[in-house]
């Protein structure tokens, strides 16, 4: 038996679960914004590159009916699409220009 919370093909990413497999886009942004841009860029750094495989293997799966692990890794997918424009745009965590600015959800999206 193991402790893992990934899928055995993505245990490499295990580092990065309990920082930022986070269930709701306000824990990803709260995250995101207490980060700093390094920060960001070695976790993107390390998630990035696998992100085509575990977008293929997760669906072989009904979206409804997710197993646990694979929740899980779908959340590191939804993180790094959270980091992926301070990454790879901003160089920085918060939107450049902003301000004072921020956006705050009142609902999440239905999956």
């Amino acid at each position: 038996m193991t402790n893992s919370t990934l899928p055995e093909s993505f245990r490499d990413l295990e580092p990065f679960v309990d920082e930022w497999a986070l269930a709701t886009r306000e824990e990803r942004y709260d995250t995101r914004m207490a980060r700093t841009i390094d920060e960001l860029d070695r976790f993107y750094d390390a998630i990035a590159p696998r992100a085509e495989e575990a977008i293929d293997y997760l669906n072989g799966f009904d979206l409804e009916e997710l197993p646990e692990a694979e929740t899980t890794l779908l959340h590191l997918m939804y993180s790094l699409v959270m980091v992926s424009y301070p990454v790879n745009v901003f160089r920085q965590p918060k939107i450049p220009d902003s301000g004072a600015a921020f956006f705050d959800t009142v609902v999440e999206p239905e999956v």
